[in-house]
C-alpha cells in the first residue's frame, strides 16, 4: 500500500463520525432485527473491522451516529472494553432520521477537519493519502471515489426521432466514478446543513456546487466493497475469509 510522499500520518488525529443509523434495506431480511454495522465478516462485524482500521491511522476520536437498533449497537461496544477502551467513543442517536449528512447536525465540536464516513464498508483505503489530497487541494470536502462497471446484460437499441434503429449495442458495459461513502471535510461545510431538517449527502454536494464551493473526488482503484449490496457482502465474506489480517493489521505499514 504506496503512501503518498508528505502523506505519512496526514490522518492521525482527526475526529471521525461513523454513520450507523441506517435501516439496512438492501440486506433485508438479515437487517430486520439486526442492525446493518453489527452484519459480520468471519465472526467479527464490519464496524469493528472497520474501527480496527481507523485505530491502525491514530483516527481514535470516534462519534457514531446512530438510529435502527440503537441499543444493539452501544450494546455490543459496551461488552468489547478491549476494543472501545482504545478509543475516545461516544453516541448521537437520531429521533427522527434526518438523512446521510442531516445527522451531522447533531454532533457536537466538529471544529477542525474531520473524517465522515458509513459503517457499512470494506476498504483497505490509506486515509493518510485521502486527508493528503484534501489539503493539497484546499477543497471544503473530498469524496472518496471508486471507478464501477455496471454490464447491462440486454441489447440496447439506438433509436432516431423517427423511431428508425440507428444502432445495436450487445451488453455494453458502462464505467462509472461513485462514491465510497468516505469522505473528509471541513467544518465550513457545517454552516449549509440546518439543523433539525432532512438532508442526504447527494443533496449536501448540490448545495455546495452552487455556492460555487470546491468539491473534490480522490480517485480510489484498491478494494473497496459496499456491504449492504448483496452481492458485495459475499465478496467480502470470500476476502475476509482469504485475508484477514489485510483488514485487521495493527499499524498502517502491516496493512
Amino acid at each position: 500500500m504506496s503512501v503518498a510522499s508528505g502523506a505519512c500520518g496526514a490522518a492521525k488525529g482527526l475526529r471521525t463520525v461513523i454513520l450507523a443509523g441506517g435501516k439496512g434495506v438492501r440486506l433485508q431480511p438479515f437487517t430486520a432485527n439486526f442492525p446493518k454495522p453489527l452484519v459480520p465478516l468471519g465472526d467479527i462485524p464490519i464496524i469493528e473491522i472497520l474501527i480496527r482500521r481507523l485505530i491502525a491511522f491514530g483516527l481514535t476520536d470516534v462519534t457514531l451516529t446512530l438510529g435502527h437498533l440503537a441499543a444493539l449497537i452501544k450494546a455490543y461496544f459496551h461488552h468489547r472494553r478491549e476494543l472501545s477502551s482504545r478509543l475516545k467513543l461516544t453516541f448521537v442517536e437520531e429521533d427522527e432520521p434526518s438523512g446521510t449528512a442531516g445527522s451531522l447536525a447533531l454532533v457536537t465540536d466538529l471544529t477542525k477537519t474531520f473524517f465522515v464516513m458509513n459503517g457499512d464498508l470494506l476498504t483497505d483505503l490509506n486515509f493518510d493519502n485521502l486527508v493528503w489530497f484534501h489539503r493539497e487541494e484546499r477543497a471544503i470536502l473530498t469524496i472518496a471515489a471508486h471507478r464501477r462497471t455496471l454490464k447491462i446484460d440486454l441489447g440496447v437499441l439506438e433509436i432516431g426521432n423517427d423511431h428508425r434503429v440507428t444502432g445495436y449495442i450487445e451488453k455494453p458495459e458502462i464505467q462509472h466514478d461513485v462514491s465510497m461513502g468516505v469522505y473528509v471535510y471541513e467544518p465550513s461545510v457545517l454552516r449549509f446543513i440546518e439543523p433539525g431538517k432532512f438532508l442526504n449527502f447527494p443533496d449536501l454536494v448540490l448545495k455546495l456546487l452552487r455556492a460555487g464551493e470546491k468539491v473534490c473526488a480522490w480517485p480510489y482503484d484498491g478494494l473497496w466493497l459496499d456491504i449492504g449490496r448483496p452481492d458485495d457482502y459475499a465478496r467480502a465474506q470470500k476476502l475476509f475469509d482469504e485475508q484477514p489480517r489485510a483488514f485487521l493489521a495493527e499499524t498502517p505499514e502491516a496493512l
